[in-house]
């Protein structure tokens, strides 16, 4: 259920929760009990838990502490390419 943000005439901002079919324009004030009209305010929107918000984390994290290097990776056997089966595939020009 979305947040609604509302003012009244006195000056007190409070939040309400309504289904978007039931939200009125005008209610009462919880504080002073004036009639408090609707405001036009920006989306709560959050990608909390979501892929975009760990990868949002993860470089303002790295924008100040960037990962370094100490050493060449180790020989051995490289990881190979997956190879594809799809013909067309075969027609890219190869490096």
């Amino acid at each position: 259920m979305p947040s609604y943000s509302f003012r009244c005439t006195e000056g007190c901002e409070f939040d309400a929760m309504y289904a978007m079919s039931e939200v009125p324009r005008k209610t009462h004030c919880r504080r002073c009990n004036a009639t408090a009209i609707r405001l036009v305010t920006a989306p709560h929107l959050s990608a909390a838990g979501g892929s975009a918000y760990q990868l949002l984390e993860h470089t303002s994290r790295s924008a100040h502490e960037p990962h370094t290097v100490d050493r060449l990776p180790a020989r051995g056997s490289a990881a190979r390419q997956p190879v594809s089966s799809n013909p067309l595939h075969a027609k890219l020009p190869r490096p």
